[in-house]
Parts: structure tokens; C-alpha cells; sequence
């Protein structure tokens, strides 16, 4: 695995790393035999970073994700977080997806009143309620507090999920391409929004994205994945754009052209997809979604009745041109 450095890390200050996925693969039983998604893959996050995962369909990117969520476990290897085995979900790894996973008969506030409830149950209410608000301020939302999400833009339902999952002060942010079914103009919004919320809050934040430039933008390290089956981590590209970070200012550097170039590179010369042996993202697995409707059962009854929606345990806690994208170009 090679690292590009385009400019000295980005990374001013010395963090300590805390979050190490070591040597993890995973193997899925089929009819036809053992099926590898991952592939011994080593990353390590230090305390603070933004880090997006990018690669093809069935390259385990989720997969992976999951993994540190909790909601899966490697065949081989571990994921640790402050040294500290990951085994199960909790509320120190919270998870946000593409479909809001919402509870539709629920407003806004009560999504996130949700949250708060099942994992401070010790909280007076007045203190829930100051966190619901807090949080639903933070992401633009208080004058919609009480609306439905029928009643919501796609947009404001994915800040209302940002919301429920900020609202339990998560030490990691797992974020599934969060952005990917939203017009252009939300998409840049939120964006802006995350990186305050994200440097605010000193999250540590993992995310998968088929957007190039939304890397660029966001990250300060993009780890690019190799195709499935035995998908490892190929490169790591270090983003050496100063914070806080002016889109216009960036797309004005001719850095990032050279690393947009090599990454498109990568993703479609160097490791192009092949049609004929095109994969959904991450081998279908019956046990992994029991085990997510049953994680999300023991923390909240109610979320498992959304289907593929809110998987999110929620345990007990103390007190420019137009943007490329790895599918619209998959075909190119």
C-alpha cells in the first residue's frame, strides 16, 4: 500500500491515534463456497481526523463500516478503539445512512428525543430536552422541530438524522455516502455544515462517498479501495488543503486537480470496474441484518419496524465542472 503526499499532512497537531482496524478480512459462506470481501486491510485513524473510504461496488467499503460499528465482525483480525476491542454496537460509534432512517409517524424532535432518551435515561427532562434542542439548532432544524418527515425536504431529513445521532455525543461519526441521493446545492450545504459540526464537536469521523471532490473537500485523508472479491485498501492519499477550507479557494489550487486526477486515475485506469463480474455493494448477508434488527431492539423497539432503516443501537452512557462520481462514471 503506497501513500501520496502532495504536501506535508494536513494534520498540524499531534493526535493520538485511537481507532485500528489490523489485518481484518472477511469471509461470507455461499452455495459456491467461501466468499472474501475483505482482504487483510490495515488502516489507522488517529483522534480527530476525517477520513472517506472510496472504491467500486462489492469493494466491502460498508462492510468495513460496519465493522466498526459493531454490527459485524471480521473473520480475521480486529478493530479497536482506544485499544479497546469492538464486539457490539454502543453509543460511542453512532451511524448515520443514505435513507435518513427516520420514523415517519415521528416528528423531527421526537426522532432525536428518541436518541437522547434511550441512552441518558438517568437525565432529568429538562436536560433532554435542552440536548434535543441544542442539537436541533446546530443542524438548522428548530423551526421545524415539530414537523414529520413526509413533511421535510430530503435534506432537512438527513440533518435531522445527523441531529439524533450528534445528540449522544459519539466519539466516531459513521457516515454511509450520507449525501448521495440529494440534489447539488443540499449536498454542498450539508457538507459545509458537517465540517463545522465536525470541528466543533472534535469527532472523529469515517466516511464512505462515491464523490470525488466531496473527499477533497471533506477529508483529510482518502483511503481508496482496491476491487472486490478481496478488497484491500490500495492508497491512502493525504489532502494537504489548510482548514478551515473555501471550496473556491481549493478548486483554484493545482493541487487539487493533480489529486483529483490521480484518484480518478486509480478508480478507473488502474483498478477500472469490470462489468461482467459487477457485485451490489458488500455480499448480501441474512445474519448481519439479524443481528442489526436485534442490536436495534435491544436499544429501541420501535426502530426495527422502519425495515432497512435505523439500525442504530443506542446503550446505556454516563453523564468547478460538474462533480464525478464513481457510479455515474462506472459505465464510462
Amino acid at each position: 500500500m503506497q501513500t501520496m503526499n502532495v504536501n506535508d499532512p494536513i494534520l498540524t497537531e499531534e493526535k493520538t491515534a485511537f481507532l485500528a482496524i489490523e489485518n481484518v478480512s472477511k469471509v461470507y459462506p455461499t452455495a459456491q463456497g467461501p466468499y472474501t470481501v475483505l482482504d487483510g486491510v490495515n488502516l489507522e485513524v488517529k483522534e480527530g481526523e476525517f477520513i472517506c473510504i472510496i472504491g467500486h461496488s462489492g469493494c466491502g467499503k460498508s462492510t468495513l463500516l460496519n465493522m466498526v460499528s459493531g454490527f459485524n465482525q471480521p473473520t480475521q483480525g480486529t478493530v479497536k478503539l482506544k485499544n479497546q476491542l469492538i464486539t457490539a454496537p454502543g453509543p460511542d460509534r453512532m451511524m448515520v445512512f443514505q435513507n435518513y432512517c427516520l420514523l415517519p409517524w415521528k416528528s423531527a424532535y421526537d426522532n432525536v428525543s428518541l436518541a437522547v432518551e434511550s441512552v441518558y435515561p438517568d437525565k432529568s427532562k429538562t436536560e433532554k430536552e435542552e440536548l434535543v434542542a441544542h442539537y436541533l439548532e446546530m443542524v438548522g432544524l428548530t423551526e421545524a422541530a415539530q414537523k414529520k418527515p413526509g413533511q421535510i425536504s430530503g435534506g432537512m431529513k438527513q440533518r435531522v438524522a445527523i441531529a439524533r445521532a450528534l445528540a449522544i455525543s459519539p466519539e466516531v461519526l459513521i457516515l454511509d455516502e450520507p449525501f448521495g441521493a440529494l440534489d447539488a446545492i443540499t449536498k454542498e450545504e450539508l457538507q459545509e455544515e458537517l465540517l463545522k459540526i465536525w470541528r466543533e464537536n472534535n469527532l472523529t469521523v469515517l466516511m464512505i462517498t462515491h464523490d470525488i471532490d466531496e473527499a477533497l473537500f471533506l477529508a483529510d485523508r482518502l483511503v481508496m479501495m482496491t476491487n472486490g472479491p478481496s478488497a484491500k485498501i490500495g492508497e491512502i492519499l493525504d489532502i494537504p488543503f489548510d482548514r478551515p477550507r473555501n471550496r473556491s479557494q481549493i478548486t483554484d489550487d493545482p493541487k487539487y486537480y493533480q489529486l483529483r486526477n490521480y484518484a480518478l486515475d486509480f478508480l478507473f485506469h488502474r483498478y477500472a470496474h469490470d462489468d461482467d463480474d459487477d457485485l451490489k455493494e458488500d455480499k448480501p448477508n441474512p445474519g448481519l441484518l439479524f443481528k442489526k434488527v436485534m442490536a436495534g431492539a435491544l436499544g429501541l423497539v420501535a426502530i426495527a419496524l422502519v425495515g432497512v432503516g435505523l439500525v442504530q443501537t443506542f446503550g446505556s452512557k454516563g453523564d468547478g465542472g460538474p462533480t464525478p462520481s464513481v457510479e455515474s462514471m462506472e459505465g464510462s
